[in-house]
């Protein structure tokens, strides 16, 4: 069985906000309340709204309707409601942001934003799509609620995106309105960012200014200018539940993006998760290193502002220890991660010895985590639970999850999120201890439509059975019902006729001395047959690469470890490794690269050193 690295004491059981739940609804204990919350999704999603104290114009006649079968099912029939309304209900004097300016911190209450959010909307028009490409900042924010309050719909670009790849998102989502910054500056590095948009061609750009140096071409206004003067109209643009608020794009390594559309009812979803499994409350400072194109930017904003905690928001990498600083002088007491950046952080050891006892939890997403990663996260905070949080954009949170009334096993997930089960099936779609998963609907946040592409086929048709929702990840069941992360579906290999995923491989991988990530690879070999597996090994910092020492070492690790009959056929050094947006290691970059024999490039560009060992 997993041993628990944390395990609650009455004092944080008594606390947490599924318990206080779980007492409201008659119930006793957290297995109880799962149970109920998918046995009785109407009854769950009326008492999570009520909870949330979320504001309609016009209540819905219903919660669910599935006279069109479950994969679509329809929420909140006959609503009408702006989320926006739904993120200021509680004391405007409470503090919304905390943010850095000018090394300073500076906080702005809840009646503050808001009146910024409202002249803000005063700018944009309903039904008109705007892009967002910059960083996660008070004014992204801000522009970010002006837009859907506004009755507009926001299109989430990361603003890492080179211009082809922001102008194949605006003709997707038909955005001719783009809010941007001049420059960008990260590590001391000074990046054009308004200049790729204007690459891109976004026929209006709205220009948040950092240097008063940078001149304005035609076609553009700056954001001071657009949003002073403004009225501060306290009317929200209401409309259906199902109306769209948000474009977000999946990382599309291979072909398009698949363009998602948020609604007006997905931020309950992220609100939810957030109050009954990262636990905030009203007093709790969020920090979540994201942007506003990746799902987690707008999972930030709705989970800190409709359960009343306030955001803080850094305005640089998360690399280093000035980010630790500011951890720890914003008070900040729910710290998101990615895995990558903790092994970052592990490497340099920039955040030893910081004060970091405010945090109460942390929670990680974006990709499988290390444990050995996690247990330096933990005690990095003095031993504070990590929320193993997995989930995507069309489902608007996770579906595997952790709750602060479970003991916490680093690297391992304690339940299915409240409101959604799942089945683990094996390759003839019998249930297995390892596995696809498949999500079993329905629930709020689920996406129902694609903009680009036939959603049913992408999410449901092959699936085992009628009723099952693919989303392409597999997991490995635990003792004591505890999951574990196995990599995506397509990230299996076959080794030896043997299947193993990437993330089992990488685990073995990541404990080898000097490697700071890695990414297995499997690649069919000319002609058929089992899989040749490559590693590929990014070093720590000021650690040289030695790729034929690494090769002894991973092989021996995979021979102890997991199978002798695993072979390394390859280990390939780079810089680092190619990443989405989102932080997830491109795979299939590099194996179609192996395939293609352009390994030079894997790492994402030529110039990158490379060696490697056979």
């Amino acid at each position: 069985m997993p041993i628990p690295a944390w395990v609650p004491d009455d004092d944080a059981v008594a606390r947490a906000n599924v318990t206080s739940f779980a007492r409201d609804q008659g119930l006793s204990g957290y297995p109880a309340l799962w149970r109920w919350s998918v046995d009785h999704r109407s009854a769950f999603w009326q008492a999570v709204i009520d909870r949330l104290g979320v504001v309609f114009r016009r209540p819905p006649v219903r919660v669910l309707d599935l006279s069109e079968r479950v994969e679509h099912a329809r929420w909140l029939p006959g609503a009408e409601l702006n989320i926006v309304d739904s993120c200021f209900q509680g004391d405007p004097d409470a503090v919304a942001v905390i943010h850095e300016r000018d090394g300073a911190l500076h906080e702005m209450t809840y009646g503050e934003l808001e009146v910024l959010v409202s002249r803000a909307a005063e700018a944009f028009q309903p039904d008109e799509a705007v892009a967002i490409v910059m960083p996660m900042t008070l004014k992204s924010v801000v522009a970010y609620l002006g837009i859907v309050k506004a009755g507009g719909v926001v299109v989430s670009i990361p603003d890492s995106f080179s211009a082809p790849e922001i102008a194949a998102r605006l003709e997707i989502a038909s955005a001719a309105t783009a809010v941007t910054q001049d420059v960008v500056v990260r590590s001391g590095r000074r990046f054009a960012m308004a200049e790729k948009v204007r690459t891109a061609d976004a026929r209006r750009r709205i220009v948040v200014r950092t240097d008063d140096s940078s001149p304005l071409l035609d076609g553009e206004v700056s954001w001071s200018e657009l949003t002073a003067g403004r009225g501060v109209s306290a009317d929200s643009h209401v409309g259906p539940a199902e109306r769209h608020t948000n474009v977000l794009f999946s990382s599309g390594t291979t072909g398009a993006p698949k363009a998602i559309p948020w609604t007006h009812l997905t931020p309950l979803k992220a609100a939810m998760d957030g109050h009954f499994h990262q636990d905030l409350h009203p007093e709790d400072v969020v920090c979540w290193p994201t942007n506003l194109g990746w799902m987690m930017g707008p999972w930030l904003i709705y989970a800190s502002l409709i359960n009343g905690a306030a955001m803080a928001l850094f305005d640089d990498a998360p690399t280093g220890r000035a980010f630790g600083e500011f951890v720890r002088d914003a008070g900040v007491s729910m710290l998101g991660v990615v895995p990558s950046l903790v092994a970052t952080w592990r490497s340099t050891g920039c955040m030893e010895g910081l004060d970091w006892s405010g945090i109460r939890c942390f929670s990680s997403t974006g990709e499988a985590s290390n444990e050995a990663d996690m247990r330096y996260l933990m005690e990095l905070a003095g031993g504070r639970p990590v929320i193993e949080y997995c989930g995507g954009t069309e489902i608007g949170g996770g579906y595997l999850t952790g709750t602060v009334v479970q003991p916490s096993v680093p690297a391992a997930f304690s339940t299915p999120a409240l409101g959604l089960d799942v089945e683990i099936l094996d390759d003839g779609g019998r249930p297995a201890e390892e596995g696809e998963l498949f999500l079993v609907p329905p629930s709020i946040g689920l996406s129902g439509e694609l903009l680009n592409a036939d959603h049913d086929s992408v999410y449901y048709e092959g699936t085992p059975r009628a009723g099952l929702r693919r989303h392409g990840d597999r997991f490995a069941r635990l003792e004591g019902g505890y999951f574990r992360a196995m990599g995506r579906a397509d990230d299996t290999m076959n080794l030896g006729g043997i299947k193993v995923s990437s993330a089992e491989l990488e685990r073995v991988v990541a404990d080898v001395t000097g490697v700071r990530e890695a990414a297995a690879v499997g690649v069919p070999p000319p002609g058929g047959g089992p899989d040749r597996l490559v590693v590929f090994a990014a070093p720590e910092p000021g650690v040289p690469a030695d790729p034929k020492r690494w090769m002894e070492e991973i092989q021996g690790e995979i021979r102890r470890r997991l199978n002798p009959l695993f072979k390394v056929s390859e280990v390939v050094t780079l810089d680092a490794l190619p990443r989405t947006a989102s932080n997830k290691v491109m795979r299939r970059v590099l194996r179609r690269r192996l395939i293609e024999g352009d390994v030079g490039r894997a790492g994402g560009g030529a110039g990158d050193s490379q060696d490697r060992a056979r």
